[in-house]
């Protein structure tokens, strides 16, 4: 599924407009990037949680040549399924 046809999903779901549909979902990621970007996790009861970590600097390999390169401190997004999503997608 793609974001266009998840804001038609939304728009039937909700009976709403799909401009209405847009700018909701738009407004829910705007929301959870603002809230990672302070460091604050996301939890969506039933649905799962979003949430950062820090990922320290370290030495890989290139593996075509073997060649020894630094690899960047960097945040990373995490997203934890929630017990309920779970138990929907295993029961299809």
């Amino acid at each position: 599924m793609n974001k266009t046809e998840l804001i038609n999903k939304i728009a039937e779901s909700a009976n709403i407009t799909k401009a209405a549909a847009d700018k909701a979902l738009v407004g829910m990621l705007e929301g959870i990037t603002d809230s990672l970007q302070k460091g604050e996790s996301v939890t969506l009861i039933g649905f799962g949680t979003f949430s950062t970590n820090e990922r320290s600097a370290r030495t890989g390999r290139n593996p075509q040549t073997g060649k020894e390169i630094k690899i960047p401190a960097k945040t990373v997004v995490k997203f934890k399924a929630g017990k309920k999503l779970g138990d929907e997608v295993n029961n299809r």
